[in-house]
């Protein structure tokens, strides 16, 4: 098992064990070691006594070689008189029993041993822990403050020389060094390139790179410790060749520099994992900057001083920044982006070891504006010269790319602990510093800016810093009184003044501050003061004007200090102030110098000439001149475009203060021009002219140096050494390389090639057999000879004579994609006793252990393509020749490749030229001068030039195939070098082959295209037009009709057109007759192409023609008079009504109409025919509605006839079209209850039974039975589930199919519904029963009797009930009292009779019959009126009497 590797962290510290840093446990340490070392001396003493010296069998073999002869001899000869005496089988127990105390002996030895190893290496622990606690008493007693030993010495340089300045300091802690450049931080971040800053062993340098004249200055470094701090200064003067001298800058020896920041005195290594990079951010997002970092040691309570800057200044905890530092991480994190947060960002970790830092830029853009066209946020906000009554806010210009210029800004404020924000000023102030007045004393504001232009409002910027409305000379009144106790008595200056009635004029009154609308005053209090609070007033006047103006009429001034507004542009004004108490107000003050509104700051000059280089593959430095006048200069915006464009984009989107900005964020080999504008207060400058254009690619470096050095083969005096090519070729043509050579235990470096060496494979003499070597090699380009390699392993310098081969070399990848790879090798150098048969590709994760081998066979080929890795994963890769003595050595293993693809990741393409020559082409946008396109097929480089030709542009290549053929098909890879491992492959099949070869024989060989082959359309009176069309047809272009091979000219029968701009030919036959059947052909050239095409015209075809000729013909005709339009058609309304429609035109007058019904005229109301639309009505179509329906329209130009068969298919198609609306009308089913069961209805516009209905339960359909039967009405469709049990509910469905669309309409007839349902059908059902059986009179009572007196009535009637019910007779609603008068009958149980015998007046009235049974009853009423003799008979009406009257159940009871 392999050991555990060590982290590289850990092998340059100690790490005690803890442990021993205790007192108690030291001493008990100490007493145990003594104890051991006793036990250990006495045990030897006594096995030196029994056994000798002998610790284990191989000693005591020694030993018993080292003894005497004698004693030699006495042992044998005893030994052999034993071994007589004994037997064999006891002479073998005895030397098993002497061989396991020898054993059992060397075990106890073996022990001793392991514990006198643990006592040492905790004794050693104990003196490293006392060494530890010594060094760093000694450093605390060797700490001093810096002390400088060889100072800094100036120079005198000529412009574009590099200039060196040196000096020497010691001191302990470490001091830490900063440069400064008249009193300025130098911090080569800001120009990079400029600077830069070494310091080893004390000696601290500063080179300034192609010094200019402006680098004219004092340059000072300081050095500082926690102990102190120490300077030195130096004067560099860089003169212009054959110029004037130049004089010194003011202030060239300043020395008064500021002190670092303290830090932590500490010992630590700081390592920086991963950092952050050029960040791109948009205003209102969160963002986080972070930096993994490992720290050792690492402790729990001790930590080095981390700080983040930006542009130098240093970063706190804010409400827009939160810092962290800890868990092995540094971060900055943003809550809410704005652009004030764009600049360069430092994080810088300082200790004991020295300052650690890294540096990249943050780029914050506007967000999305709220107005199309509106400029972005101002930013900067900041607020000066705070007083009661005002304040004077300033900010910085948005960049204006490509929006309208700002015209001016609105001011808001917002009272601290509010959100109510208020305008302060009505107009956009133009400049970038607005007075604000109108504050309340005391309390606290923080203010804003917007941006106007043309098209609107920009978004807010971010507010400032809160600023309180107090006069700071009210602090400078206040004395305090230190009393003893610690006690503090805070007195104001005014309790001290004397007694002032009316105060004296304000003195020294002035302006300080001027612009177009406003001016700025200030003055001095009176003295004496007095006592009473003061208050202000301003006059203004016109300078002869001879008139005072009071400027704050309504609200007193307190502060000495105020804006005024409201001022003439181009008027000269003074000013006088007079003080007021509650005394009085005091005389004028003296009158101040005349001063006009005006700006004292004008536009910026544009920056002059502007020049672009190269940086990286995605940067560029663009540097520029200095305008003019640069003063008050807030700094410059860079824009950029696309050559050619004329699209800019900012680059920056916050002032820069340098003239050098490094713009990031482009595309490689994209070429770019560059514009500068200077922005101040006032506004922006012009833009500056354009840059050259310039392509984005790295700067020109030495290279980085060569890796993977291997020995390929060894014949003990001489080495073959390969490496590979370096990972960056400094962006020029790698020359060739430089070899070092050493033995391992020397120390000094021999050169091994003193001229530079083309290839990567050399071989190195005059080495001596047996010797161990390490090589080191450097890569040279024309900027010179990059850094050497780390040396490589320890080659023995043996002859080779294995069978088996050498290792590959030369490991390389391409063609990396997210779950595939391909790898490329070279053959090994020494190939054993026979060549080499094939290789096996093995892989593994990049922490894994185990090898895996990809190729079960092995590959003949030099490249193998490796599938089915997991995405994001890291693998490494080595390859093993094998011939036919065996596998060989492996190579070298390779660098991790992380498997994935690069974004837009480009691929080889195929195409054919506008010669019709076949090509494969790529792009790649990262090529640097240094790039190549390395075409290959089967990973082999492409020699033959008789087969191929490359051909390379720029950032395009292309592979032609000069006689593509079946030679050519397989696999095509191409490489860019010098790029981030860009490559692509394309596999050229046979299919892919042919498709091209079409295409180039097509080009080579034109012929025009045709938008439309040879076709024909008869026309309205019978005409047949035969026509092409081309894609296009220049004037020049010929064509030939041919009929049955014989050309056709242009004639009256034969009417031939060509239009060349459309690119239509075509031929008109006027007349189309049988002797027209053949073949037409047209026969098209323009310049040297051809085409044809041919239409056929026999048999089925051309009959089709002529028919549709000759209806054409005879459509004409028929038009010529009344004729339809549009014939009979059908249509379904909203109502259901289906109505036969037809068109009629060209009718007059006297056009007649009529409709027909299987022959028979039908009289409706003429239709309008100016109308042009006829309707029939049929309101319910049903079978009776079938027929023949005819519209006959006539008049003396001729006759015309529609006809249309209602029945059949038609009449179907009614039915399904009146299905379509009324299924579109169709209710939700409801549930109607009956007394034979449940009813399903759903209503409708109209339904018939002949439209496709059906009924579902669940998803089974229903047929109509005694159970289900199925129904419906005019306007409703039903089913009824007869006795429902509970087997039927479910999900009831009803569909009605109109041919295309299924409406359906569903109910859930279960749970509730079904119950209420149930209920429902039980309570009719029973009702129903009891209505059946019920007592009733079912007929033979007459509703009104007239009788004479002494005449005997018999009322009879037929009675029904199950069971029999019971009869009782009413007279005037009593019951009637039964005698011989009254007699009543019933017989066989249903036959009533009352008879009345012998009738009177007194028998008229009205009688009832009343039957009833258990189930109910009815009562039946009849009127009886007895008149006498010889009077007339009354007349009674019908309705007075037999009147029925039902009886409920309940009244059975």
């Amino acid at each position: 098992m392999s050991s555990k590797k060590v982290p590289f962290y850990q092998k340059r510290h100690k790490h005690f064990d803890q442990s021993y840093r205790n007192i108690q446990t030291r001493y008990l340490v100490q007493e145990y070691s003594a104890r051991r070392a006793a036990a250990r001396q006495a045990y030897s003493t006594q096995s030196v006594a029994n056994i000798g010296r002998t610790t284990c069998r191989l000693c005591a073999r020694k030993l018993h070689h080292t003894t005497s002869e004698e004693e030699s001899h006495e042992t044998q000869i005893a030994r052999h008189q034993e071994q007589k005496s004994q037997h064999w089988s006891e002479r073998r127990r005895i030397r098993f029993v002497t061989d396991l105390a020898s054993l059992e002996e060397e075990m106890r030895s073996a022990r001793l041993l392991a514990r006198e190893q643990l006592d040492k290496i905790a004794i050693q622990r104990m003196v490293e822990e006392r060494m530890a606690l010594e060094r760093y008493v000694v450093e605390d007693s060797i700490s001093r403050a810096p002390e400088i030993l060889v100072r800094l010495r100036s120079h005198t340089v000529w412009e574009k020389m590099a200039v060196r300045l040196y000096f020497t300091v010691q001191g302990f802690p470490t001091p830490i060094v900063q440069w400064y450049k008249n009193d300025e931080l130098i911090t080569p971040a800001s120009e990079p390139g400029k600077y830069r800053i070494e310091s080893q062993y004390g000696v601290h340098v500063l080179e300034i790179n192609r010094a200019q004249h402006e680098d004219t200055a004092t340059y000072s470094a300081v050095a500082t410790n926690v102990h102190g701090q120490a300077s030195t200064n130096a004067a560099v003067i860089v003169r212009r060749f054959r110029g004037e001298e130049e004089p010194l800058p003011a202030g060239i020896l300043s020395s008064h520099l500021p002190l670092p920041l303290d830090i932590c005195f500490t010992h630590f290594d700081v390592h920086f994992l991963e950092k952050f990079g050029v960040t791109f951010g948009v205003e209102g997002e969160t963002l986080t900057l972070r930096c993994r970092i490992l720290v050792t040691p690492e402790l729990t309570r001790l930590h080095p001083r981390a700080e983040w800057y930006r542009d130098d200044v240093l970063i706190k905890d804010s409400k827009w920044t939160k810092v962290f530092f800890g868990e092995g991480q540094a971060a900055l994190s943003f809550t809410h982006l704005n652009k004030d947060d764009e600049g360069l960002y430092t994080i810088r970790i300082a200790s004991k070891g020295g300052v650690s830092e890294y540096s990249a830029f943050l780029f914050v853009r506007d967000a999305d504006v709220l107005v199309m066209g509106a400029p972005g946020a101002p930013m900067d906000v900041k607020c000066h010269d705070a007083n009661r009554d005002y304040v004077i806010v300033t900010w910085k210009p948005p960049n204006t790319t490509h929006e309208a210029p700002v015209i001016g800004y609105f001011v808001d404020r917002c009272e601290v602990g509010t959100e109510n924000w208020v305008q302060c000023n009505d107009a956009p102030v133009k400049i970038c510093k607005y007075p604000v007045t109108g504050l309340f004393e005391g309390r606290s504001y923080v203010f804003r800016v917007r941006a106007v232009n043309q098209a609107g409002i920009s978004r807010p910027s971010r507010i400032s810093e809160a600023v309180a409305a107090l006069d700071p000379i009210d602090l400078e009144r206040l004395q305090t009184i230190h009393l003893d106790g610690g006690k503090q008595i805070v007195i104001y200056q005014d309790d001290l003044e004397g007694e002032v009635k009316i105060p004296g004029p304000p003195t020294n009154v002035y302006v300080s501050e001027t612009s177009k609308t406003y001016v700025v005053l200030s003055w001095d209090p009176p003295v004496p003061r007095g006592k009473e609070p003061l208050s202000y007033f301003i006059e203004k006047s016109i300078v002869g004007s001879g008139t005072w103006q009071r400027v704050n009429d309504k609200v007193a001034v307190r502060s000495p200090r105020y804006a005024v507004f409201d001022l003439a542009e181009g008027k000269t004004y003074v000013f006088r102030v007079l003080s007021a108490n509650k005394y009085g107000i005091s005389d004028p003050s003296e009158i101040t110098p005349p001063v006009q509104a005006q700006e004292a700051v004008v536009v910026p000059s544009a920056p002059g000439r502007i020049v672009a280089t190269r940086n990286t593959r995605t940067s560029v430095i663009v540097q520029w001149d200095k305008p003019k006048h640069e003063e008050d200069l807030f700094g410059y915006y860079i824009d950029y475009s696309v050559a050619g464009s004329n699209h800019w984009e900012p680059c920056n989107h916050k002032p820069v203060k340098y003239n050098r900005f490094t713009v990031h964020g482009l595309t490689t080999g994209e070429k770019y021009v560059f514009r500068v504008k200077a922005a101040n207060a006032v506004g922006m400058s012009e833009n500056s002219q354009e840059s050259e254009p310039i392509t984005v690619q790295a700067a020109l470096t030495c290279p980085s140096y060569p890796y993977g050095i291997t020995l390929l083969n060894c014949d003990g005096h001489s080495m073959i050494i390969g490496w590979k090519l370096p990972r960056f070729s400094g962006g020029s043509n790698i020359l060739g390389y430089y070899l070092d050579k050493r033995e391992v235990h020397h120390h000094n470096w021999h050169e091994v090639n003193s001229s530079l060496v083309k290839e990567r494979i050399y071989t190195v003499e005059d080495l001596t057999e047996n010797a161990y070597y390490e090589f080191k090699i450097a890569a040279a380009n024309i900027a010179g000879i990059g850094q050497a390699s780390e040396p490589s392993d320890h080659f023995k310098c043996e002859a080779w004579t294995m069978p088996e081969p050498g290792p590959p070399y030369d490991l390389t990848f391409c063609e990396v994609r997210n779950t595939s790879l391909v790898l490329l090798w070279k053959a090994p150098i020494y190939i054993g006793n026979s060549p080499v048969r094939g290789y096996y590709v093995d892989y593994k994760e990049e922490e894994g252990e185990e090898w895996l081998t990809f190729n079960d066979k092995p590959t003949p080929h030099r490249y193998e393509k490796i599938t089915e890795l997991h995405e994001g994963k890291t693998y490494v890769f080595r390859v093993r020749p094998m011939n036919d003595a065996g596998i060989g050595r492996p190579s070298d293993v390779s660098e991790a490749v992380l498997v994935q693809a690069k974004p837009d990741t480009k691929e080889i393409t195929s195409g054919v030229d506008e010669e019709g020559n076949i090509y494969l082409a790529f792009d790649c946008k990262e090529i640097s001068d240094a790039s190549q396109f390395a075409w290959s097929k089967f990973y082999e480089e492409i020699a033959d030039t008789d087969k191929f030709k490359i051909e390379t542009v720029g950032d395009h290549s292309k592979l032609y195939f000069k006689n593509p053929s079946k030679e050519d098909l397989g696999t095509y890879a191409v490489a860019v070098s010098d790029t981030d491992g860009v490559s692509s492959s394309f596999i050229m099949d046979e299919e892919e082959l042919e498709r091209l070869m079409a295409l180039s024989h097509e080009i080579k060989n034109p012929t025009i295209p045709l938008k439309s082959e040879l076709a024909y359309e008869v026309l309205d009176r019978g005409q047949v037009r035969f026509w092409i069309q081309a894609e296009s047809l220049s004037s020049d272009a010929s064509y030939r009709f041919v009929i049955n091979d014989a050309e056709v000219k242009d004639s009256d029968t034969h009417k031939l057109k060509c239009d060349h701009s459309t690119g239509t030919i075509e031929m008109l036959m006027d007349r189309f007759t049988i002797e027209n059947e053949g073949t037409y052909t047209v026969q098209i050239q323009d310049g040297n192409a051809k085409n044809q095409s041919s239409l056929v015209l026999i048999g089925d075809a051309f009959k089709a023609v002529l028919d549709e000729a000759e209806f054409q013909r005879r459509e004409f005709l028929r038009k010529q008079g009344p004729h339809f339009l549009e014939y009979l058609f059908w249509k379904i309304s909203e109502d259901c009504e289906v109505l036969l429609l037809c068109k009629v035109a060209n009718t007059k007058k006297e056009t007649f109409f009529k409709w027909f019904r299987d022959g028979a005229g039908i009289d409706i109301e003429p239709p309008d025919l100016q109308k042009e639309l006829c309707c029939l009505t049929i309101p319910r179509l049903s079978k009776k509605e079938q027929g023949e329906y005819k519209a006959t329209i006539s008049d003396d130009r001729g006759q015309d006839i529609s006809a249309l068969d209602v029945s059949g298919k038609v009449y179907e198609d009614m039915i399904l079209g009146l299905s379509r609306v009324s299924g579109k009308s169709a209710s939700d089913l409801k549930i109607h209850c009956t007394p034979e069961g449940i009813r399903l209805q759903c209503f409708m516009k109209y339904y018939t039974e002949e439209m496709k209905a059906s009924w579902y339960q669940k998803e089974s359909k229903i047929s109509s039975s005694e159970k289900m039967r199925i129904g419906g009405s005019d306007e409703m469709a039903w089913m009824q589930i007869c006795e429902p049990t509970e087997k039927d509910k479910g999900k009831y469905t009803f569909e009605l199919f109109d041919g295309k669309e299924a409406h359906k309409r569903t109910i859930d007839l279960s749970g509730q519904a079904f119950d209420d349902a149930y209920a429902e059908f039980q309570r009719l059902k029973a009702a129903a029963f009891a209505e059946k059986n019920r007592g009733k009179v079912l007929g033979g009572l007459p509703d009104v009797v007239t009788i004479m007196e002494g005449k005997t009535l018999n009322l009879t009637c037929t009675v029904f009930g199950n069971p029999d019910p019971e009869v009782v007779w009413f007279k005037n609603d009593k019951e009637l009292e039964l005698n011989e008068h009254y007699v009543v009958k019933l017989e066989q149980g249903k036959y009533a009779n009352l008879v009345i015998k012998g009738v009177a007046s007194e028998d008229s009235g009205k009688y009832s019959i009343n039957v009833k049974n258990k189930y109910g009853g009815e009562m039946v009423d009849v009127t009886v009126s007895v008149y006498k003799h010889g009077e007339e008979v009354p007349d009674i009406k019908p309705g007075a009497g037999g009147k029925v009257r039902s009886i409920p159940p309940e009244a059975t009871h």
